[in-house]
Formats: C-alpha cells, sequence, structure tokens
C-alpha cells in the first residue's frame, strides 16, 4: 500500500467514528476487496479519514490516501496531478475534506473524472465529528426506500409546490427532459452521491416564488453564517432567475447576492431536491448534512447536467436548506410540517 507522508493507518481516532466510518465503506459504498480506493483528505478531517482508512483494511481493499497539505498549496487551484492519476486506477473515491474558499474547481476536476470513469464516490465535503455520529449512522437502506418511492411519485410530476412558516410559496414546473437523480447514500456509478446521503433531485424547468432560507445556505457562506433561523434569507424568483434577496442581515444579504451573479447562469436554479434523510431531526449548519433534511431544498448555478441532462452550465453551485415544508405534487400532498406522509 503506498502512502504519500501521513500514514493514515497510523493516525489514532476516537471510536465513536467507526459506526458511521463503517456505514460508509461497507453500506454506501459497498466496497470489494478486489477494488482499488483512492481516500483524499486534509489535515482538519484527517481523524475521520483515519476511521475510514481502518474500515478499508478490515475489508481488505488496496488503496491509496493522500492529506492535501502534502501534496499541494491550499486553496487548491486544481486537482493535484498524483492524485488525478491515481484515480484513473481506482474503482472507488472518498473524498473528505473540509474545503476551502475558491476550491470548487478542483472539486469538479475530480467529479469530472469520476464521471467519465463511472466511479463509485462518496463526497464528504466538510464532513465532522457531528455529521459522522448523526446522519453518517442513518439506516441508509430505509432512506433508499424512502428516496425511490419519492422518485416514483416526482418522476411523473408537471408540477411541485412548497411553502413553509417562515414564507416559502414557490412553484416549480418540471422539465421531462431532464431526470430526476437519486442519492439516497446508497452509491452507484450512476451517480457519484454526497454522505451522508438522502435526496433525489432534479433541474426544474422553471421555478417561480418565493424562498425563504431558515435553515442554511451552501458553499463557504455556510460556515460562516450557521442556521438562519433568526435572521432568514428571503429569495425572489421569476422565470427561474433570481429576481431580489433580502435579510435583516446585510453582510450576507451581499455575499449571496455577489456569489449568485458570478457568471451568466450563478442565478439560475439548477436543482430542485426533497430531503429524505429521515435520521435528520434539526439542521445543524452544515450544508453536507443539512442538504438532505427532509423538506425541499433548491440550489442556484451549476445544474449537475451530465446527470440530470441540462444543456447549460455554471462555474459556481449555491445550495439553501429550509425546515417545516408542505410539499403537493400535481396536487398530491406528500408532505405536512415536514413529516412525510408516504411511507417507504
Amino acid at each position: 500500500m503506498i502512502q504519500t507522508v501521513t500514514d493514515l493507518t497510523q493516525t489514532p481516532f476516537d471510536p465513536e467514528l467507526s459506526p458511521g466510518a463503517y456505514n460508509a465503506v461497507n453500506t454506501c459504498l459497498r466496497i470489494q476487496p478486489s477494488e482499488k480506493v483512492t481516500l483524499i483528505t486534509d489535515n482538519e478531517t484527517r481523524e475521520i479519514a483515519a476511521s475510514l482508512a481502518q474500515e478499508l483494511v478490515a475489508v481488505g481493499s488496496p488503496f491509496h490516501s493522500y492529506v492535501l497539505e502534502d501534496v499541494a498549496a491550499r486553496p487548491l487551484s486544481g486537482l493535484p496531478a498524483e492524485i488525478a492519476e491515481d484515480m484513473e486506477t481506482s474503482q472507488v473515491s472518498i473524498f473528505a475534506v473540509k474545503v476551502q474558499r475558491n476550491e470548487l474547481k478542483s472539486r469538479m476536476e475530480m467529479t469530472d473524472i469520476v464521471n467519465r470513469r463511472r466511479m463509485r464516490h462518496a463526497h464528504m465535503v466538510n464532513i465532522n465529528r457531528q455529521i459522522m455520529l448523526e446522519g453518517m449512522r442513518a439506516d441508509f437502506n430505509h432512506v433508499d426506500a424512502l428516496s425511490r418511492k419519492v422518485m416514483d411519485i416526482v418522476t411523473r410530476a408537471s408540477k411541485i409546490v412548497a411553502r413553509n412558516p417562515a414564507g416559502t410559496d414557490l412553484a416549480a414546473d418540471m422539465n421531462h427532459d431532464y431526470k430526476w437523480i437519486k442519492t439516497s447514500g446508497i452509491i452507484s456509478p450512476d451517480k457519484w452521491g454526497n454522505l451522508p446521503g438522502g435526496e433525489v433531485f432534479t433541474t426544474p424547468g422553471e421555478v417561480n416564488g418565493t424562498y425563504v432560507v431558515d435553515g442554511v445556505v451552501g458553499d463557504y457562506l455556510c460556515e460562516k453564517y450557521q442556521d438562519l433561523g433568526n435572521q432568514p434569507l428571503s429569495i425572489q424568483m421569476k422565470n427561474n432567475r433570481i429576481t431580489e434577496v433580502f435579510s435583516e442581515n446585510k453582510e450576507l444579504e451581499q455575499e449571496f447576492w455577489d456569489y449568485t451573479h458570478t457568471d451568466e447562469n450563478s442565478d439560475l436554479v439548477g436543482e430542485f431536491a426533497i430531503g429524505t434523510n429521515l435520521g435528520l431531526k434539526h439542521v445543524i449548519g452544515q450544508i453536507l448534512q443539512d442538504e438532505k433534511f427532509p423538506g425541499v431544498h433548491i440550489a442556484f448555478g451549476n445544474p449537475y447536467g451530465f446527470h440530470t441532462g441540462a444543456q447549460w452550465y455554471s462555474s459556481t453551485h449555491i445550495d439553501v436548506v429550509g425546515t417545516h415544508f408542505d410539499i403537493w405534487v400535481d396536487g398530491q400532498q406528500i408532505m405536512q410540517k415536514g413529516e412525510f406522509l408516504i411511507e417507504a
């Protein structure tokens, strides 16, 4: 087994991380002893990566691990060449890193390799101890069963309406040329997945109305602003584009506006999603977990067209998460006050 500088198999870690690591390696990725793995981490997340490495050792899978600070300067300007080269000979990859601002390009380069080679890839951006002890301990087989039930309903839908007590009131018209994707935590070669998993998503045809973010916003803004329950961000949309944003927190308001106007498509609704991770009971201020919270979340920017079929592109992608949703799919209510009305 080749290591760079840091040997993760010799890095101590809290045994409380092991159940979540076991879930990632054995339930979500279902790694086999014959499969080679590329494990990518950084100094901030090294203990969690060590718990993942221990599970890979237990499986007997050969793997190469990389601590980013050992091979490149941060923030990353691109995916380090030796990591890219290693991924070219792996069947599975795991990215457990606390990302820094302006590193999205490097992650896109990584997922380009994943998509092209149809690798099973676990995207654990900003994974932390709390997520490992909460979202990563979910019963992902149950989450997958619920996600399949939601998929059965939404893939035929023409219109989805969502409202919540914070003031969200939006209507999303679906484009049947775009595919719905299930990322329930059970990862296949068809679509790499964020862990913890638990969502179904598509690129919408057109979204109109208001989305009030009383949960969290994504990317680097998530860590900065955390839970927005006390100072929500209101986003007005018309013809699938942002027309206005408002928050009592003017710094957040301006940063979000600037982020969603980075390029000509950064303000387009690129993702419409329904969270299905039943193990989550509250938002925690971490987008990796919070976007799986049961309800509707949307994202502006890159539509993941490789998977959904959308023909446009953006260099940015930022999720927004609200809580306590009512959801109607072509008039059928499937969620009330944040609780699903359908059974897996």
